[in-house]
């Protein structure tokens, strides 16, 4: 009997190693290449826009990377607003970065002239990552990214004691597509006003 117990219970721990083994498998990261080979493609009549302001801008007809010329990818694709409570708008971050982009500072500081004027909001900074890269990871980006934009604001005046952070990490997409535009949406701070 006890042979047969000891038997059953190797069995038993074998089959608990086993499976959380392979629920601890990470995610494969994409690399940069093939980030660029993923973007999606463009209807023919935005493509034309686009270049013919490249070419007036006097800027190279193909940028090195979407990733790394945010203006390009604004005004290849329509920037959406996440799920930030108007009229506070959310900003975006370039891939595996927490720091406010130069491109995001008006936005962000529109979001504080907004609570300076409203003394009584509170907000919930909430920190996103695309899907690249683990869970742990991701969600220590997404506090980092929300910690940004709060010490962003508090630097603007605004009271530490109404702004609150959180990280979904990569856990709440607003796109679900495997693609620079959606990565792009989805690595985000959004503002949402709490009641």
């Amino acid at each position: 009997m006890d042979r047969l117990f000891r038997v059953y219970l190797a069995a038993g721990l074998f089959v608990c190693v086993s499976l959380f083994a392979v629920g601890c498998a990470q995610k494969k990261v994409t690399t940069e290449a093939s980030v660029e080979s993923a973007a999606p493609p463009v209807a023919a009549e935005e493509q034309k826009a686009v270049e013919k302001g490249v070419r007036e801008s006097g800027m190279a007809a193909e940028p090195e990377s979407l990733e790394t010329q945010p203006q390009v990818m604004e005004e290849m694709y329509p920037v959406l607003e996440g799920r930030t409570n108007a009229p506070l708008l959310p900003i975006y971050f370039d891939f595996d970065k927490s720091n406010i982009r130069q491109d995001q500072r008006d936005r962000i500081e529109k979001n504080a002239e907004f609570l300076t004027n409203n003394k009584t909001v509170r907000v919930r900074i909430e920190g996103n990552c695309d899907e690249r890269g683990t869970n742990e990871y991701n969600m220590a980006l997404g506090q980092r990214r929300a910690m940004s934009a709060k010490k962003y604001l508090v630097n603007l005046g605004i009271a530490e004691n109404r702004l609150d952070t959180i990280s979904y990490g990569e856990e709440r997409p607003l796109l679900f597509g495997h693609d620079e535009y959606s990565w792009a949406q989805n690595r985000r701070d959004d503002f949402v006003i709490k009641k």
